[in-house]
């Protein structure tokens, strides 16, 4: 039995990886700050070891029997780079070479690192940049998060070699549903949106283009780069697609699909310029070389979600944890307010006339 170290295990993929795993036959060892909490592993907690830890700062003893390292790690959305660019490359890139190398010391054969197709980004529309983009195309992202990801691969790929198994796979924005759900994303803000408001809202006219892929499809691709013949995935990148649609195409066909489940709602575009991102990618070269393809649709994806939330989980579509910035936010506030006033229901020791006038 293979033992995995799946750092970032309790996040919103992770914890879909995770379960994943174990239904293939795998020991599952998860590092994660816990910045969310568990909740993703909860009917799994007694199958897996859970280690609380920082990607930047990992004990030798985490790294013990391992064979395999899934890193899905680090702040995951432009938002949260942005908020934080310094903690970001820390995470995202500084961090994520420096346990590769910890793999090189303690013997880790296979390196898995989660990339992003937002590499490819090249902004608002550009008519002679709307190709489809494969992995060996330029890039030149400008973003926090998507530069990255992409310094990142830069640096861990050229330690591949025949005793070390290295590999980046850049996803396209995820869907689907998650224990730990987060409703940032395209296809899941649409939903929480539609069943909490009755409305879509189109950013730019949803007239960019965006590579996506469920959940469980993305978990799936992991897996098979894991069990994939070293030779035909080492010190290569895979981009992971399950389609390419304009943002309107997905609204429209969420909105069908909606409909058929007995919910109604409005697409409301909104031709304000904002930042937006816009690519399309192809994912040939994961067919090619390891006959993989991503299988879950938007519809049936949608059609997951809805049953989920329906059955009462992730219905709080307010609470600020589906939300990576918001929930980083509210964090940082309460670390400084309980700075001051300490634990809130604990007895806190009165300051000392001393201190008081210090």
């Amino acid at each position: 039995m293979k033992k995995v170290l799946l750092v970032g295990g309790a996040g919103y993929v992770g914890s879909v990886l995770a379960h994943e795993l174990l239904e293939r036959g795998y020991a599952v060892r998860v590092l994660d700050r816990m910045y969310f909490g568990d909740q993703g592993l909860a009917d799994i907690r007694d199958r897996v070891e859970i280690v609380v830890g920082d990607l930047r700062a990992i004990s030798p003893m985490v790294m013990e029997n391992i064979e395999a390292v899934v890193n899905i790690a680090g702040l995951s959305n432009d938002p949260t780079a942005e908020y934080n660019p310094a903690a970001n490359y820390e995470m995202n890139t500084t961090a994520s070479v420096a346990l590769a190398r910890s793999c090189l010391q303690y013997g880790v054969k296979r390196y898995v690192y989660a990339s992003s197709c937002s590499i490819y980004d090249f902004g608002v529309l550009d008519h002679q940049q709307d190709v489809l983009l494969d992995e060996t195309a330029d890039v030149n992202p400008r973003a926090a998060y998507s530069s990255s990801k992409f310094a990142a691969e830069k640096e861990l790929l050229p330690l591949a070699s025949n005793k070390f198994c290295v590999t980046a796979l850049r996803k396209g924005t995820i869907f689907g549903f998650s224990s730990r759900m987060r409703y940032d994303l395209v296809v899941n803000t649409f939903i929480k949106d539609a069943m909490s408001k009755g409305c879509m809202r189109l950013h730019y006219g949803g007239e960019m283009w965006r590579p996506m892929v469920d959940i469980r499809d993305a978990a799936r691709a992991y897996i098979a780069l894991l069990q994939a013949e070293p030779d035909a995935v080492n010190g290569q990148i895979f981009n992971l697609v399950y389609g390419n649609f304009r943002i309107s195409e997905l609204a429209l066909r969420i909105r069908e699909t909606l409909h058929e489940m007995g919910i109604e709602t409005e697409i409301r575009p909104d031709y304000a310029y904002k930042g937006v991102r816009n690519y399309r990618v192809s994912g040939e070269k994961l067919y090619r070389i390891l006959n993989f393809r991503p299988k879950v649709s938007v519809e049936e994806s949608v059609r997951t979600m809805v049953q989920e939330i329906r059955r009462g989980f992730c219905s709080d579509f307010e609470n600020p944890k589906y939300y990576n910035i918001n929930w980083m936010r509210t964090l940082e506030e309460a670390h400084k307010v309980i700075q001051v006033t300490g634990s809130v229901f604990n007895l806190r020791e009165p300051a000392s006339p001393l201190a008081l006038s210090a």
